[in-house]
């Protein structure tokens, strides 16, 4: 059954920006690890979703729709508004390429999880987080990021190695 401009409407604002379920799950098991973090910091590029300040690392949560998981296969699903949808994603996935780059180049190391890999492995993604921030006193900022793209790169969303 299709849906209804209104129906799509309705959903659509419904959608949040800050507070996400993903967010707010990963938020928690950090918090219970002792890790103290900021979110949404307005004055670090790109508003992480987790900020730890002095230890330079921020953290996104990416859901897969908004910022472009699989866009090769996925952007066929899209089938209304295309002409709107399919430049909106693909900004999106250029200004997390900026986002990133311009955090690297002021000394940050970047995260990024995709939602479904914190569902699926809350605890891993949550590992990576703390790992991340003990081992950021003892080593460079470029061994660290080669370890944590890595990692992250290693956990793919549909749990698969």
């Amino acid at each position: 059954m299709e849906k209804t401009p209104e129906q799509i409407h309705y959903n659509m604002s419904r959608i949040r920006s800050k507070d996400t379920k993903i967010e707010i799950e990963l938020r928690k098991e950090l918090w219970s690890r002792g890790l103290r973090y900021r979110k949404n910091v307005k004055n670090v590029p790109g508003k992480p979703d987790i900020a730890f300040l002095g230890k330079k690392v921020a953290v996104f949560c990416d859901s897969e729709f908004w910022h472009g998981y699989d866009w090769e296969h996925r952007k066929d699903d899209i089938k209304t508004r295309r002409e709107f949808w399919i430049p909106k994603i693909e900004r999106n996935m250029e200004r997390d390429r900026e986002v990133n780059r311009m955090l690297e180049e002021q000394g940050w190391i970047v995260i990024r999880f995709w939602g479904k890999q914190i569902q699926k492995n809350l605890q891993e993604c949550a590992d990576i987080i703390e790992n991340t921030l003990k081992s950021r006193r003892f080593t460079t900022n470029r061994q660290i990021l080669k370890w944590v793209r890595h990692r992250v790169d290693s956990v793919r969303p549909d749990g698969e190695q």
